[in-house]
């Protein structure tokens, strides 16, 4: 299992972009300091994912940075990203046996584990079921009406800092309509990191954008330190 913990904030892609447009985004938030993002192409067949994952797999390891790919492990796996993210709905066997499986696939030197996270929405069972099974993070949320996922019911922040309680050494990615406003509170109250996709890929400036949210996060990490 990776050892290596998500930290900050982590940028959603918004889904299915042209390719320019999305390695413009990525490379925008990127320079603002966003260490984390995730690729969203539920659209795309698998070569064309595969090529638009592997261009952006590359711009995100000259940063340093890490890629998380939405739903498709083995696009993951292929692209060179570092992880895969997985909606509860996405998971039709154990992370003990697809971790396994994905293993098996890996180069046989050079390779690298791939991250898992797991969405959990607000609920604590499933959460620790799927961390007892080795996922590397989980996300809970939405944290506050999201324009993305308007289905979403809010869970707030007292269940994001009830997270935080029941799992002390977990790694906890909060998610769902954070702003640039609300990521003191939702740090507070336990968050990893956080992830943002409309608050930060909407925005006018997304390299400015990235750096007052970078550092708004960064500062109150200090201060819950």
């Amino acid at each position: 299992m990776s050892k290596r913990r998500l930290e900050g904030i982590y940028g959603i892609l918004p889904p299915d972009l042209p390719l320019a447009r999305m390695l413009e985004l990525a490379e925008a938030a990127l320079a603002g300091g966003v260490r984390i993002l995730q690729l969203r192409d539920k659209k795309q067949g698998f070569k064309r994912a595969l090529k638009r994952a592997r261009r952006l797999a590359e711009m995100v390891r000259a940063h340093n940075a890490l890629l998380i790919v939405n739903d498709r492990p083995q696009l993951a796996l292929e692209s060179g990203a570092d992880g895969v993210h997985l909606g509860r709905s996405d998971m039709p066997k154990s992370l003990v046996t697809l971790r396994a499986e994905l293993r098996a696939e890996s180069p046989p030197s050079g390779g690298k584990e791939l991250i898992i996270g797991v969405s959990c929405q607000g609920d604590a069972a499933f959460a620790r079921h799927v961390l007892d099974e080795g996922a590397d993070y989980v996300s809970f949320g939405a944290v506050f009406p999201s324009q993305t996922k308007r289905e979403a019911a809010p869970i707030g922040l007292p269940r994001l800092a009830k997270a935080r309680k029941l799992f002390p050494d977990a790694n906890i990615c909060a998610i769902g309509g954070i702003t640039l406003e609300a990521l003191p509170a939702v740090r507070r109250a336990g968050a990893d990191c956080a992830a943002v996709s409309r608050a930060l890929f909407a925005s006018s400036d997304v390299v400015d954008c990235a750096r007052r949210m970078t550092a708004a996060w960064r500062e109150a990490a200090m201060l819950a330190s």
